[in-house]
């Protein structure tokens, strides 16, 4: 068992997006391998000097959960992410280490730094009515919701988690469904079973001829496979309770028939002893848990009852319509125990793009068992399932080289497939590795279409594609990797497929170029270099990333760099976006990537009171990279001492301090968008009777000539009445012992409107004083309406 790391607190850095590794590192000439524990540590350290480079945030806590070393010394550290103490479902990450120490770069799901605020607005209690709702079935119990931040989109949500258990309509499948509640709007937002199912019937017992392992106990001999890890087959006896080992006197197992109840035992037995083997031999892999352990196997269950399943620790098979047609082909067995290693390696969420990615992987390993199996009557192929008879008709459940024939699949990626059910948007997954290992067009499995304008392309061959994805789901894959990702485009199968041919057969190889083609083959796209180019790429993050300056003085940034892949270049910085009169200087004002300067902005006494967003840009040797600093400057006023933005923390930018009131309305909230940064205030919008507010108190100096309250503010509404104020905003002054001074303006309802407009409002009547700014949002029985503010601002002169 390795001794875990230590929780990493990371501070709050800019973004780093990481690309591909572009030098065969997994290929180069083998050094020692270093210990899990020392590649582990160098991990840590990595992580410390880097927290960009894997979207760090304030509040945030990391832990090392596996180490995998290259034969060559290279090692890759997975980590899980807290935020503020909640599990991140989606923040997962990989360190990656060079031979030499260095950072290879790091595989990362979050597309930015997490900024939102860890107090729910809706109830765990309705959280779970909420699952309870969504469970169809016979439900037995509902765990008690956990508070969590679900990123599994690139973006942190606040959300419950909650487990209801029980018995599909079936009665007979058991059930358990994480529902994913939105912890702020009370929306359900996603489910997933954990019970992963193959619906469909069998016909006949499959394998033949075959040789099976078994333990000889006293005289009988028990289907308990010493070989492999002790794994045993039992019969259910067709209930959903009992399982009684297989036992036999001679060791001569089933006659091939089903009314033997041996012969789906024997099948089942083979088939995990062949899974077993296959990612031992092939990939290295110690059997589907990595520990050695074998996978029981369970028949016979349930009562015509059409369905297998993996529940995470054992294999189960019905016998089908009518009890005559086990579900126990190699493909299945080979699929569903391939969902517990893609559990282990990248925990690929359940839904969605990565939910496809799961289930293609499941019949891509699926398929190479039963090519690696070669049993008698059931050799290897790119159907899936066919041997179950899924349909009735004699044709397969999927379909690798062509998965639209199914009527359901997609052939190609569409901006769609991620809103199909699971098994279908596992087509373009599919469709990609059939091209990668036998080519387009005609082949001795089926012919494979092009999508869209792609060329043909030659395939190459099983041994090498099964390697390849293997190594990126090993190594690469985060929980949320998807086949297109905008907002994060390193987090893609595309992406790390060919970091994965990269490290075994080297950048810009004949296999390198085939896992290109084979992607553009299914219409999905990359912007990965182009073969030739150098392939060098670092990063740039600034600490802080934010300042705030009085108008004719000077503040400095730390701008990082750091190499994530390929080797070091050299980089040189500038600045755009500057206000009027201000000037940037670095020093240096060029780096090695790994290295660091100073950026220092200076104003002039004419600068013009203000926020800005400067970019810094880092001009590397064949890319570039920038991040963006927000700049505040303050006015000087003349004969005013106290110039200046009063107001603290005026974006909401850095949590909820010095605002006071119903401060959990204060972040980063779906349904919603900031107008600038990425948090806001969020006042009401639940469609019921409430009161919230949010206050600071600011002190206005005197001798001043502009005291100017503004902010921006958006209001949507539910509402459709033209005429009544059902829901208001009032926006106070109050003086120090809470007495309201002036309602500067009432907005309600009526006021709702698209995007956001700037509100501003005089406070020299109040010069001299200390006063209380109070937005107040009051909302009636029904119908919602949300009062959104953002970016405020008392600006003195």
């Amino acid at each position: 068992m390795k001794r875990p790391l230590a929780a990493v607190s990371a501070a709050l850095l800019a973004s780093g997006v990481l690309t591909c590794v572009t030098t065969s590192a997994y290929a180069a000439t083998p050094s020692a391998p270093a210990p899990e524990s020392a590649a582990a540590a160098r991990a840590e350290s990595l992580l410390r000097a880097n927290p960009g480079a894997v979207q760090g945030a304030s509040g945030e806590a990391y832990q090392a959960v596996r180490t995998k070393t290259d034969p060559n010394g290279a090692s890759h550290t997975k980590y899980t992410r807290t935020y503020h103490g909640l599990r991140v479902y989606g923040g997962d990450f990989v360190i990656h280490t060079a031979p030499n120490g260095t950072m290879a770069g790091a595989s990362v799901g979050l597309a930015a730094p997490l900024t939102l605020s860890t107090t729910a607005k809706v109830s765990s209690a309705a959280a779970a009515a909420s699952a309870r709702k969504t469970f169809s079935g016979t439900l037995t119990s509902v765990g008690a919701p956990e508070l969590f931040v679900d990123a599994s989109s690139g973006k942190g949500r606040l959300a419950w988690e909650t487990v209801a258990a029980g018995w599909k309509a079936d009665k007979q499948t058991p059930s358990k469904l994480h529902v994913i509640t939105d912890a702020t709007t009370g929306k359900v937002i996603g489910s997933y079973d954990e019970i992963e199912t193959v619906v469909g019937s069998g016909q006949g017992i499959y394998t033949g001829t075959v040789s099976i392992d078994t333990t000889l106990s006293g005289s009988t001999y028990q289907m308990v496979d010493p070989s492999h890890g002790n794994g045993r087959t039992c019969d259910m006896n067709n209930g959903t309770s009992t399982c009684t080992t297989f036992t036999d006197a001679d060791n001569v197992w089933g006659n091939g028939a089903n009314s033997n109840r041996q012969s789906a035992g024997v099948d089942a037995h083979f088939g995990a002893a062949k899974t077993f083997d296959y990612f031992k031999n092939v990939h290295g892999r110690n059997g589907i848990f990595g520990n050695g352990a074998g996978v029981p196997s369970r028949v016979h269950y349930g009562s015509n009852y059409v369905n297998a399943f993996w529940d995470g620790s054992q294999m189960t098979y019905g016998d089908g319509s009518s009890n005559a047609r086990p579900l126990v082909s190699l493909d299945v067995a080979g699929h569903e125990m391939s969902h517990g290693v893609t559990e282990a390696l990248s925990g690929l969420v359940y839904s969605g793009e990565s939910g496809g990615l799961n289930e293609a992987t499941s019949d891509i390993f699926g398929n190479m068992v039963e090519f690696y199996a070669a049993a008698p009557s059931d050799p290897g192929d790119y159907d899936v399932g066919e041997k179950i008879n899924i349909n009735g008709n004699g044709t397969p459940l999927r379909y690798m080289y062509n998965p639209g024939l199914d009527g359901a699949s997609h052939t190609c990626w569409s901006t769609s497939t991620k809103n199909v059910d699971v098994h279908y948007s596992s087509g373009p997954g599919n469709h990609f590795y059939f091209n990668l290992a036998e080519g387009t067009g005609s082949t001795a499995y089926g012919t494979s279409p092009l999508c869209g304008s792609a060329p043909a392309m030659t395939g190459i061959g099983r041994a090498k594609a099964e390697k390849i994805w293997y190594r990126a789901l090993d190594v690469y894959f985060t929980s949320n990797t998807t086949y297109v990702n905008t907002s994060n485009p390193a987090n893609t199968a595309r992406a790390y497929t060919l970091r994965a041919a990269t490290d075994l057969y080297g950048n810009c190889s004949t296999e390198y170029k085939a896992v290109q083609a084979a992607w553009t083959a299914v219409n999905v796209a990359g912007n990965d270099a182009p073969c030739g180019s150098t392939g060098n790429d670092f990063s740039v993050t600034l600490s802080p990333a934010s300042g705030s300056v009085t108008a004719g003085n000077a503040i400095s940034t730390t701008v990082s760099t750091a190499t994530t892949s390929g080797t070091a270049q050299t980089v040189t910085f500038s600045a755009s976006g500057l206000p009027t009169g201000a000037t940037a200087s670095f020093s240096p004002a060029s780096v090695t990537s790994g290295g660091s300067s100073t950026l220092t902005i200076s104003t002039s006494a004419s600068t013009p009171p203000g926020s800005y967003s400067v970019t810094v840009t880092g001009t590397g040797t064949s890319v570039n990279h920038s991040a963006t600093y927000l700049l505040t400057v303050n006015g000087t006023g003349g004969g005013c001492t106290g110039a200046g933005q009063k107001l603290g923390n005026p974006g909401f930018e850095t949590g909820t301090s010095p605002w006071t009131g119903n401060t959990t309305a204060i972040g980063s909230f779906a349904g919603q968008t900031a107008h600038g940064g990425t948090r806001f205030a969020w006042l009401n919008g639940y469609g019921y009777s409430s009161s919230e507010n949010v206050a600071q108190a600011v002190a206005l100096p005197t001798g001043c000539t502009t005291y100017n309250f503004s902010f921006w503010l958006h209001i949507d509404s539910a509402e459709t009445t033209t005429s009544i104020a059902y829901d208001t905003l009032r926006v106070q002054v109050l003086n120090s012992s809470g007495t309201v001074l002036a309602t500067l303006a009432t907005y309600s309802n009526l006021n709702k409107a698209t995007g956001y407009s700037q509100k501003s409002f005089s406070l020299a009547a109040y010069a001299g004083q200390t006063v209380t700014l109070k937005f107040l949002g009051t909302e009636d029985v029904s119908l919602q309406t949300s009062f959104v503010i953002d970016d405020t601002a008392v600006n003195v002169s």
